[in-house]
C-alpha cells in the first residue's frame, strides 16, 4: 500500500493565494500554488494531484485533515453524479471541475484508493510536512511566482491524466516561471 498526506493552504479564505502538497510516506512529496482560490479548491487540489502522481496497481490510501475533501471524493461523489452533478437541494456542486477530476482520477486508477482522515495540527509528521509545503506553495503564488516542485517521486505529477505542469521541477528547488 502506498501512503500520501495531503493538504491545502488559503492566505485569504477566499480570494487569496491557494496552496496544494501531498506527502508519499516514502519521502517523495509534491506542490504548488494558484493566484486565488479558496481552501477546499487547494484540499482537492491536493487529493487530485496526489492519485495522479500515484498511479498502479498498489492500494493508495490518501490522509487528509480535510473531512471535506475526503466526503466530496469518497461520499458525496456518486450522489452528485446520479443526480446529474446537481446538490440534495439541487444546487451546482462546488467545486465540480476539481471533483470531477477526483473521480475520473480514481475510475482510471487501476489500484483501488481509500481515504483516511487525520487531525490537522497535532503532530502528525507527514500532516505537518504537507502543511508546510502548502503555505509555501500559497507564499509564492501570492509573490506572483507559479510554483510546482517536486522531490523524490518515481512519477511525474499528473501522469497518465493529463500532460505534467510546466514546472515541474525534478528536484527539490522549485522552478519559477513567470
Amino acid at each position: 500500500m502506498i501512503t500520501v498526506s495531503t493538504d491545502g493552504s488559503c492566505l485569504r479564505n477566499p480570494g487569496g493565494a491557494s496552496g496544494w502538497a501531498w506527502v508519499n510516506h516514502d519521502g517523495s512529496s509534491a506542490s504548488g500554488g494558484i493566484a486565488s482560490g479558496t481552501n477546499q479548491v487547494a484540499e482537492l487540489s491536493a487529493v487530485l494531484e496526489a492519485i495522479l502522481a500515484h498511479p498502479g496497481p498498489e492500494e493508495l490510501r490518501i490522509e487528509s485533515d480535510s473531512q471535506y475533501a475526503i466526503k466530496c471524493a469518497s461520499v458525496w461523489v456518486a450522489g452528485w453524479k446520479r443526480k446529474g452533478w446537481r446538490t440534495a437541494s439541487g444546487g451546482p456542486v462546488q467545486n465540480l471541475e476539481l471533483v470531477q477530476g477526483i473521480e475520473r482520477a480514481i475510475a482510471e486508477r487501476e489500484g483501488k484508493v481509500v481515504f483516511h482522515w487525520v487531525r490537522g495540527h497535532q503532530g502528525d509528521h507527514f500532516n505537518e510536512k504537507a502543511d508546510v509545503l502548502a503555505g509555501t506553495a500559497a507564499r509564492a503564488a501570492k509573490r506572483g511566482d507559479v510554483v510546482v516542485t517536486r522531490t523524490g517521486a518515481t512519477t511525474p505529477v499528473g501522469a497518465g491524466a493529463r500532460p505534467a505542469p510546466a514546472a515541474v521541477a525534478a528536484a527539490a528547488e522549485p522552478d519559477f516561471l513567470f
